[in-house]
């Protein structure tokens, strides 16, 4: 009888102790589903623990992937204290605190793991705060952000720590997921194949919605009960996505919708448009996809496309359904309908790959200030030539890094507004031979 005292679950008679996300949390990095290129045999986060040294973190991703549970069991696997605290409910005095105990325990021989879930909330001060601690050894950070962390946390702060990315949870991770509640549950979630596909769309990635709504499921059903898909809608108030059930619906629409844009064709476009428009899909997802699509495939060939496709998506924001989705309508025509140029997109890729390549070089002296005796001594604006007071406005000096040598990477073809922009590069590129006398 002894045995049986903590026991839960159908056969015990008692009701099981705390949420279903929080019961069926891993106690092994390995039970971590969905992130294998971070928790796998030769995941980034396996292979730091297996070399013995772990270093501040920012974990990005969607809710419901699994940052929090990755932090507490990353804290057991090194053996650190763990401390966790969120940026929403926590200020510089709740800081102060944190920092002052991982001191403590530092002089004590042992590290601290801390965890800031939200950690984009705090503002540049406070997120300067964590500096001297990170620097210093005193904790070792792990911050969670569901938003892009070069835009949200200071570059000091960025510097310092490695970003890992976390991945929406795909159909296959959900269904494990949900396969490893029932078995703790002891018993099958009780929906026919057609509502089990469903509700696995209804959580879009999120284990944790799913869970919830598996949970909700449970208490809703009698006994030998079986919901369908209309009744599992029901049940849970959330309207089920009608994409194709064969399909990852959610991404193959909007890849649809994407490739007819791309592809110039308004019809199709606004096809798939409804179609997840049907489905109940969040608009301003859709208008943030558009203006997406606007800077990728259209680019300068028509330099209005960002302009109208931002206008869309704020008077969606601005008017609600169903008048705001005309808005997107017409952008989404707008888009297909454009030249289509990626001279922009590819320019910025390369671009971005010549940066991490070559590191932080040294602009030329020449087009660097001097507020300085210094400075000005040592060369910094020694020879720059002021454009406008040049003919054409155009010195045709070199403003790459001297290391570099010039470089090329935006090639506009000739469509669109993109045909001027190449008629000026090519006159500027004449001009430049011509004064450094190749021609």
């Amino acid at each position: 009888m002894a045995d049986d005292l903590f026991a839960t679950g159908p056969e015990s008679g008692r009701q099981p102790v705390g949420p279903l996300p929080d019961r069926l949390r891993p106690k092994r990095l390995d039970e971590v589903v969905g992130q294998e290129h971070l928790t796998g045999p030769e995941g980034a986060l396996t292979r730091m623990i297996r070399s013995g040294s772990l270093g501040s973190l920012v974990f990005w991703g969607p809710p419901g992937t699994g940052k929090t549970t990755v932090a507490r069991l990353l804290a057991g696997e090194t053996e650190l204290a763990f401390e966790q605290i969120s940026a929403i409910f926590s200020g510089v005095a709740d800081l102060k605190k944190v920092f002052e105990g991982a001191r403590l325990r530092r002089q004590q021989g042992r590290q601290t793991l801390l965890f800031v879930d939200e950690i984009h909330r705090f503002n540049r001060a406070q997120q300067d705060s964590f500096l001297p601690v990170m620097e210093d050894g005193t904790v070792i950070l792990v911050g969670a952000t569901t938003e892009n962390p070069s835009f949200e946390l200071n570059a000091a702060l960025l510097s310092r720590a490695r970003v890992l990315v976390f991945h929406a949870l795909e159909s296959e991770s959900l269904a494990r997921l949900l396969e490893r509640a029932e078995t703790m549950e002891g018993r099958s979630l009780p929906l026919d194949g057609e509502a089990r596909a469903v509700l696995l769309r209804m959580a879009d990635g999120d284990g944790r919605a799913l869970l919830t709504l598996a949970e909700e499921v449970w208490r809703a059903a009698g006994d030998g009960e079986v919901f369908d898909a209309e009744a599992l809608q029901k049940i849970v108030q959330r309207r089920a996505p009608v994409y194709d059930k064969g399909q990852d619906g959610h991404y193959n629409l909007i890849s649809a919708l994407h490739k007819s844009v791309r592809g110039s064709d308004p019809d199709a476009a606004l096809y798939y448009l409804c179609r997840m428009f049907d489905a109940g899909e969040d608009p301003l997802y859709i208008g943030r996809r558009l203006v997406r699509m606007a800077v990728e495939d259209i680019g300068l060939a028509d330099p209005q496309a960002l302009a109208v496709t931002n206008a869309a998506k704020d008077a969606y924001d601005y008017l609600g359904s169903p008048e705001g989705e005309l808005a997107l309508a017409q952008a989404c025509i707008y888009l297909a309908t454009a030249p289509k140029s990626n001279a922009a997109y590819t320019a910025f890729k390369q671009a971005m790959a010549a940066a991490k390549e070559n590191g932080s070089l040294l602009p030329p002296k020449h087009i660097l200030n001097a507020p300085t005796k210094l400075m000005k001594q040592t060369g910094y604006g020694s020879g720059y030539q002021y454009d406008h007071d040049m003919p054409d406005a155009f010195s045709g000096q070199d403003y790459f890094p001297e290391a570099m040598g010039r470089q090329k990477f935006y090639d506009p073809p000739e469509r669109g507004f993109e045909r001027e922009i190449r008629k000026r590069l090519d006159y500027w590129a004449k001009l430049r031979r011509e004064r450094s006398g190749e021609e």
